[in-house]
């Protein structure tokens, strides 16, 4: 359900404007993940959120407070597309490709510039702010733990080869997946995306 916040400045008196939490939280993570987190300023969320600095202020607290939210908010807009698309495969294996496939679908063109707000916060913050360091970490951990859980499915369902190292396997596929994301900022083509989830995927025979 979209939350809706009321702005301290009304564009009338006695008549105050409300706003899509949502769709403002979105916008933030667009600007995140173009300029990083030192880089974007509260003139750059109010242009691209669309409010006034006192509404940003009243509703978030600081600029740190809209990161914090944004970045919840993309995690768990991400993981629910990616359940999605694994949902539809149906061996473990075909479940393995389809989330590699999401990475690189994600990894190119308008969206591979934009970069992947994550990767680029466990660069520029998790060192330096311990709670945001947290929230990532958790959130690649789980990413790993998934795969894992992934390939164990496979070799369940006699679509990946039961005599592959599970974890190691996960780790490297971890690394592919957040890989295709930092390459994305160079512009790769899709089929270089593609090529590279076909490779991977031979390491499970």
């Amino acid at each position: 359900m979209k939350s809706e916040i009321t702005e301290i400045h009304s564009r009338a008196p006695g008549r105050p404007r409300e706003f899509d939490m949502d769709l403002a939280l979105d916008q933030a993570v667009r600007v995140f993940s173009e300029r990083g987190f030192h880089a974007t300023s509260i003139t750059d969320l109010t242009e691209a959120m669309e409010l006034t600095a006192g509404s940003i202020y009243k509703a978030f607290k600081d600029k740190r407070a809209v990161f914090i939210a944004a970045l919840g908010q993309q995690m768990a807009h991400r993981s629910d597309e990616l359940l999605r698309a694994i949902k539809l495969a149906e061996s473990g294996r075909s479940k393995v490709h389809a989330a590699l496939t999401f990475y690189a679908n994600a990894s190119h063109g308008v969206e591979g510039r934009l970069g992947c707000l994550v990767v680029g916060t466990a660069m520029e913050l998790s060192t330096f702010d311990a709670e945001i360091g947290e929230i990532v970490t958790g959130s690649i951990r789980s990413r790993e733990k998934l795969i894992v859980d992934l390939l164990r499915i496979g070799q369940e369902d006699g679509s990946i080869a039961a005599a592959i190292d599970v974890k190691a396997s996960a780790r490297c596929l971890l690394c592919l997946m957040q890989g295709m994301r930092v390459l994305g900022k160079t512009a790769p083509t899709r089929s270089e995306m593609s090529a590279a989830v076909e490779v991977a995927m031979k390491m499970l025979d």
